[in-house]
C-alpha cells in the first residue's frame, strides 16, 4: 500500500506562488514592464493575498521585480546602459573567480559537473524550461565554487539572479540552449586542464548570446 502523499505546508504553498510567478517573468510570459497587480495574480495563480504579496516582496529583493510609489510592482526593465554595466561586473566576477580555479580542478568538482551537465541536457531535450533554469545555474555555482572563496561566489549569484530576466529567455531558445550545452562541456574539459586563462575567457564569452539578444531586442 503506497504511503500519502505529504500534505503542503504553509511555506510550501508560498514558495510555490513566488516560483510560479518568477517562471512567468524569467521565461517570457509576463512581459517586462507588465504591471503586477495583486488582484490579477491571484486570479491566475488561484493564490491568496497575502502570498500574492509576499512573493512580489521576494522577487523584488531578487531583483526582477520593481515596486515603485503611484505604480506598484511591475516586471523590472533594463535599459541598454544598464545591461551593459550590470553584465560589466558580472564579466568581471566571473574571469576572477574562474582564474581562482586550480588546474586541474579536483576530480570530484568534475564529477560532480558532469552529473549537472547531464541533467541540463536531459531537461533540455524534455523541454523542461524550469528544470533547464535550475540545472544552468547549478552548473554555473559549482563550477565557481571551485574558487574557493564564498564570498566571491555569493556575489556572483547575487548578479545571476539579478540578470535573470535578460538571461533566461535564451534557455528556451534552441539556437542559445544548444550553444551553452556546447561551452558547459568545454568547460569541463579545460577544468581538466592547465590553462587558466582559456576557461576563464569562455566564462566571460558565455555570457554574451544573452546579453547581446536582449540590447537586440531592447533596439528594436
Amino acid at each position: 500500500m503506497s504511503e500519502p502523499l505529504p500534505i503542503p505546508t504553509r511555506i510550501d504553498e508560498q514558495a510555490e506562488i513566488k516560483r510560479r510567478i518568477e517562471e512567468d517573468i524569467i521565461f517570457g510570459r509576463l512581459a517586462p514592464g507588465t504591471r503586477l497587480i495583486e488582484d490579477m495574480l491571484m486570479a491566475r495563480y488561484h493564490a491568496s493575498r497575502h502570498y500574492v504579496r509576499q512573493a512580489l516582496v521576494d522577487l523584488e529583493r531578487s531583483g526582477i521585480v520593481r515596486r515603485e510609489r503611484n505604480v506598484g510592482a511591475t516586471v523590472r526593465t533594463y535599459s541598454p546602459d544598464e545591461v551593459r554595466q550590470i553584465y560589466e561586473v558580472r564579466e568581471m566576477l566571473s574571469r576572477q573567480a574562474a582564474l581562482n580555479i586550480p588546474l586541474p580542478a579536483p576530480q570530484a568538482l568534475i564529477d560532480r559537473l558532469e552529473a549537472i551537465q547531464a541533467d541540463y541536457a536531459k531537461h533540455a531535450l524534455a523541454g523542461d524550461l524550469r528544470g533547464v533554469h535550475e540545472t544552468n545555474d547549478a552548473f554555473h555555482l559549482a563550477l565557481f565554487s571551485g574558487c574557493g572563496n564564498p564570498y566571491l561566489v555569493q556575489t556572483l549569484q547575487e548578479y545571476m539572479s539579478l540578470t535573470l530576466p535578460i538571461r533566461a529567455k535564451n534557455l528556451a531558445d534552441r539556437e542559445g540552449l544548444t550553444l551553452s550545452i556546447k561551452q558547459h562541456a568545454v568547460m569541463i574539459d579545460l577544468m581538466r586542464g592547465t590553462d587558466s586563462w582559456a576557461l576563464s575567457q569562455l566564462c566571460v564569452d558565455h555570457m554574451q548570446y544573452s546579453k547581446l539578444d536582449y540590447l537586440r531586442r531592447a533596439a528594436a
